[in-house]
């Protein structure tokens, strides 16, 4: 894929940083026995909007925004340049010290294997420490099963090729109960299903194309990005029907886990 568009996903942030705070109000950390600044990692922290609630909310942490866009990064130094922030990929990463805390908001959807994924995560922690993730469940939301059936109905399938692969199917909620709830002192598990009004059917198409349509438009030319995402929004609006006040209700199921590390 090209990279990311720090623009663009921005464009709905304040709807897209609504789960990010309800995943850290769940979140409860112990100030460390020896006395040292909490040590935490925000994984996929993209343009920084979730870095900077962690900042709010745990002052004087030491807190490292972790990535794999140099784009989004390059956004969230500019919009946090007190803060550190580091080019990785979440399948490799390894943190310098235990954290006391790792923070995934929408962003472990992209990384496969959660079986061994999401214990690997909760074993580099610090004792005590909380492993804290989100992650949209949506995948069979009309929003996305629409993508999958337009990228194979028409011309620009062969250039799609298996886009749909590219995010990871996730588990079922509780099997993330089941992976970390044996060596947790403490699991949490739950899913919500947020209800965003947009203003019409190209504002979905735009709010999906920061993030989920990116496998399937980025192989395109011009040409065919330009048919593929015509038909899109013109399957989008026959599904998305306009609610009482003109506005269309746009379904969004995400998934939540806190674990604690016993101390």
């Amino acid at each position: 894929m090209t990279d990311w568009n720090p623009a663009l996903y921005r464009r709905f942030e304040d709807e897209r940083t609504r789960p990010a705070r309800d995943l850290l109000a769940r979140v409860e950390l112990d100030p460390p026995a020896s006395g040292r600044p909490l040590v935490i990692y925000d994984l996929g922290c993209g343009p920084g909007n979730s870095t900077e609630l962690l900042v709010e909310r745990f002052p004087g942490a030491e807190v490292t925004g972790i990535d794999s866009s140099e784009a989004m990064l390059a956004d969230a130094r500019s919009r946090l340049p007190g803060c550190r922030f580091e080019r990785h990929d979440v399948t490799e990463w390894r943190p310098e010290r235990a954290p006391d805390l790792i923070y995934a908001n929408a962003t472990l959807q992209w990384v496969p294997g959660h079986e061994t994924l999401v214990p690997r995560l909760f074993g580099l922690l610090a004792p005590g420490g909380v492993l804290a993730v989100q992650m949209p469940d949506n995948r069979e939301e009309p929003t996305h099963q629409l993508m999958r059936v337009v990228a194979a109905e028409g011309p620009w399938a062969a250039a799609i090729g298996e886009a749909a692969s590219v995010r990871t199917k996730i588990l079922p909620l509780d099997a993330y109960y089941d992976l970390l709830a044996p060596v947790a002192a403490a699991t949490d598990v739950w899913r919500t299903a947020y209800q965003h009004p947009m203003a019409s059917p190209e504002a979905i198409v735009d709010w999906v194309r920061g993030t989920g349509l990116r496998p399937f438009i980025d192989p395109l030319t011009g040409d065919q990005r330009a048919g593929f995402l015509e038909e899109y929004t013109r399957r989008i609006a026959a599904v998305y029907q306009p609610k009482a006040d003109g506005r269309l209700l746009l379904a969004f199921p995400r998934l939540f886990f806190v674990a604690r590390r016993p101390r």
